[in-house]
């Protein structure tokens, strides 16, 4: 996986393709028949050089698709992706960007909590985006299973980024609700079809994912009475890799990721900034007040 390069005129062939309304359930492909597949037992994803990619560079974006996030799916399949990946392509702050897809529900409920797509560098991963299955699940049970895509990024992919340079990758997951604490054996068992010891905590899987992958969340503000106190819990799980966006300024989202993946790398606030719309430039600033780069140093914008 991870050749051919990505053009707006594939994305606007595609784009062709969806439905007229361009609603999440048209738009969207995998049907129930994806729960026959829920566990990912044995199921692995390489990001790797090739001619395409002489210097590859995995991103994974992981988005919440449980009842309340349906919209979120629609806005990266219809804008948000493609905006993000042209803004890497032209800007380059990675070389050689290949992007998963992961679709995360909860793993205490869901049928198919957690889905992935290939590492891909052309408009395959668009394509691979949108036959993913809408679950549309989620618990109420006090949180989601963002974590579910961290156990994934450590322990079931390879990446000749990691293998050969010992540089990172990215790794940044979206939803409007908190990460469960813990990810039990069980779930563990059932999702991935791997055995532990012991059950994992949210901080043990986000440290392993880490080991590889820069990784931030980037919460939704619903602008509901608690969210405050969710944000405040994930500031103090990724202290300094939290961003928040408010539900309304979600077409900002490419803006976002791709500001965020600027400052892992080492880029400054106004080189970041300075290369999106800038319309869209403020939202982006505030939602990343203080993101701590890779070496431990805070940025303060």
């Amino acid at each position: 996986m991870g050749r051919g390069s990505y053009t707006a005129s594939d994305w606007n062939m595609l784009r062709s393709t969806f439905a007229a309304d361009q609603k999440a359930e048209h738009i969207f492909s995998g049907k129930s028949r994806h729960t026959e597949k829920a566990s990912l037992q044995g199921v692995f994803r390489e990001a790797r050089d090739n001619e395409d990619s002489p210097l590859s560079t995995p991103v994974i974006i992981g988005f919440d698709v449980t009842t309340s996030m349906g919209y979120l799916a629609e806005e990266l399949a219809l804008h948000a992706l493609n905006r993000a990946v042209m803004y890497l392509y032209e800007h380059k702050p990675i070389p050689n960007p290949q992007i998963l897809c992961c679709a995360i529900g909860d793993s205490k409920s869901d049928r198919v909590p957690l889905q992935v797509t290939q590492f891909e560098s052309d408009i395959r991963m668009i394509r691979q985006l949108t036959a993913l299955y809408l679950e549309g699940g989620g618990g109420g049970n006090g949180g989601e299973s963002y974590h579910l895509a961290w156990y994934f990024a450590a322990n079931r992919t390879k990446t000749d980024c990691w293998e050969k340079r010992r540089k990172k990758g990215h790794l940044i997951t979206i939803g409007d609700d908190r990460c469960h604490r813990q990810l039990t054996r069980n779930e563990i068992l059932r999702v991935f079809g791997d055995r532990t010891e012991y059950d994992l905590s949210d901080a043990e899987l986000l440290a392993a994912a880490e080991e590889k992958y820069h990784v931030f969340h980037i919460c939704i503000d619903k602008g509901m009475p608690g969210d405050s106190q969710f944000f405040a819990d994930w500031n103090a799980l990724m202290p300094g890799r939290v961003a928040v966006i408010g539900k309304k300024d979600i077409a900002c989202l490419p803006e976002l990721i791709f500001s965020l993946i600027s400052v892992a790398e080492g880029k400054t606030h106004n080189d970041a900034l300075r290369a999106v719309d800038q319309s869209a430039a403020e939202i982006a600033a505030a939602a990343i007040a203080c993101i701590r780069t890779a070496d431990q140093n805070i940025i303060s914008f």
